[in-house]
């Protein structure tokens, strides 16, 4: 029970958090959007863990993590959903990107990397769509290897989004994806798996593209082979992979650096423009809190790579 008010806490503190930044801004006179991505049951989903819930992360030492705090989770996921965040009018630019939330794919750092990312991204005028994928990985998605299940979400969420562009004023060719740590590797996942769909199509929006515009991969996993300096099996580069950045700490645990090396020097032999900040001294999970540390200044590199990129004016 006292867990359960510690969440509900930490819910309006954050909701308190995203206003205030909101009144900020400006407003809008609706609250975000939210979406089914499927119609019907999702592909492959048996629907048998149990109801959607939320708890709180757990608790870890800076060794590990820049965010020590506990933040607030989502798991049990069945039924994926895309919440949009729309800027204030006069700031926005019809640029947008899909938030893709870390956990192992286990869960969703709802908070830490999903509602505050949205936040920041409608401070520079960028919508904010924060993909709820499916969590935890099911039976028979192994532990230790990427989910199969999220990425048929985030192709799915890709051609949702660019099939609402007029209904929530984004421009077709700036539809970018952003994802933390095992989200950052769907995000990568989404920008190199757009050739062919990982589900059968269900209607008329899985007849538009699936590929992003560009890709952002904050502290990734699984872009490492288990043993060998080189790309994990199943990730390539092909042809056509939209622009990436990469962010990562230098003295991460769980996610060692290398992942991100090891994807920025596949995609520069490849041709595909791609940039890499690595932070001296960082761990994981630091999200896009404002901080003392060198690695809070991702977020600013990363726009002024947007800019340079094209995807904001």
């Amino acid at each position: 029970m006292q867990a359960h008010r510690f969440t509900a806490l930490g819910g309006i503190i954050v909701s308190l958090l995203v206003l205030s930044r909101a009144a900020e801004l400006g407003t809008r006179a609706t609250a975000p959007i939210v979406v089914e991505l499927w119609p019907g049951d999702a592909p492959e989903e048996s629907g048998n863990v149990g109801a959607e819930r939320t708890r709180l992360s757990p608790k870890l030492d800076r060794k590990q993590v820049e965010v020590t705090e506990q933040t607030r989770l989502i798991t049990d996921v069945t039924k994926p959903t895309l919440t949009v965040y729309r800027p204030a009018e006069e700031k926005e630019t019809g640029t947008a990107m899909l938030i893709c939330p870390g956990g192992g794919y286990w869960d969703l750092y709802w908070q830490l990397e999903g509602e505050e990312v949205a936040a920041w991204l409608n401070s520079i005028g960028v919508t904010g769509i924060l993909l709820k994928y499916r969590v935890p990985r099911r039976p028979d998605e192994p532990k230790g290897e990427p989910a199969r299940r999220p990425l048929q979400d985030a192709q799915r969420a890709v051609s949702l989004a660019r099939s609402k562009s007029d209904d929530w004023g984004l421009k077709q060719q700036r539809i970018g994806i952003v994802g933390f740590s095992a989200g950052g590797h769907l995000a990568i996942a989404t920008a190199t798996r757009f050739e062919k769909r990982t589900y059968e199509p269900r209607d008329g929006i899985d007849t538009i593209s699936c590929r992003p515009d560009f890709a952002i991969a904050v502290y990734p996993g699984y872009l490492k082979s288990k043993d060998k300096d080189e790309l994990a099996p199943g990730l390539n580069v092909p042809p056509g992979t939209p622009p990436v950045f990469l962010a990562h700490g230098g003295e991460d645990l769980i996610s060692p650096p290398e992942h991100s090396v090891l994807m920025y020097l596949a995609l520069r032999r490849a041709g595909v423009p791609a940039e890499l900040h690595v932070y001296a001294g960082a761990a994981h999970d630091f999200g896009v809190r404002a901080s003392g540390q060198p690695c809070s200044t991702w977020t600013a590199a990363c726009v002024a790579w947007m800019r340079h990129q094209g995807f904001l004016p």
